[in-house]
């Protein structure tokens, strides 16, 4: 709900969100490597987990940033107040709490 107060500079955290991926997946894939060689395969086993998922939000990142920007209404579209149920009519003649079976 649009209620006049966002901020005019607000940024989409996508950006951050892919470095922050970038630099796992180096971790994690670095890590999976290291451990291999080294012969410990439950850490390896932790950093192949890590790396998948670390890959899958890599993923919805760029197919969110792909997407482009969404509409979102500007400075001239004012704000609006959500339609509350006491506004609401009820329909003529019916009393809610003399309704007969």
């Amino acid at each position: 709900m649009r209620t006049g107060s966002e901020p005019v500079t607000a940024r989409s955290p996508l950006r951050m969100r892919f470095w922050l991926s970038i630099w796992g997946l180096v971790w994690a894939g670095g890590g999976l490597v290291i451990f291999l060689l080294t012969s410990h395969p439950n850490w390896a086993a932790l950093c192949g987990v890590l790396l998948l998922i670390v890959v899958v939000d890599l993923v919805v990142v760029v197919r969110h940033i792909r997407q482009g920007p969404h509409y979102q209404p500007g400075r001239d579209i004012p704000p609006y107040e959500p339609v509350h149920e006491e506004r609401r009519r009820r329909p003529a003649g019916r009393d809610e709490h003399h309704d007969a079976p």
